[in-house]
């Protein structure tokens, strides 16, 4: 009934960090894990801005989506993990330029987070097939 679990990797996105795939495909589904603004060319965060890194985690998600088969406006479900809830309205605008289609995808947002390589914001997604 089940459909088999697939994982999702592309050099378009940086390398997992730890013992997880970039995502995985399961039930018409993709999940894609937290994705820090690092530039998959570099493997350094791409600026000192939550405003940049938020832009550069969501084109590691596109890349990911992409190379699932699916598509950054076929997200549904979104979290959105600042380490200081302040650059939240600087993370918001980001967001709303990459997700223009007529629905967005639901989402929630917290702050005060430790985030791996000093990170200011990490992004996962959900997305349909």
């Amino acid at each position: 009934m089940s459909e088999k679990m697939e994982a999702v990797a592309t050099s378009e996105a940086p390398a997992a960090l730890g013992a997880y795939s970039q995502a995985v495909k399961a039930n018409g589904f993709v999940f894609v894990s937290g994705q820090l603004g690092i530039d998959p060319a570099t493997g350094e965060l791409a600026g000192e801005s939550a405003a940049e890194q938020a832009a550069q985690a969501l084109k590691n998600i596109k890349h990911i989506l992409d190379t699932a088969g699916t598509g950054i406006e076929h997200v549904c479900r979104a979290t959105i993990y600042l380490k200081n809830v302040e650059d939240f309205k600087d993370v918001d605008a980001v967001y709303a330029q990459a997700f223009i289609g007529p629905v967005k995808p639901a989402r929630v947002a917290f702050g005060n987070n430790m985030i791996p390589k000093g990170a200011l914001v990490e992004i996962d997604a959900i997305a349909v097939l």
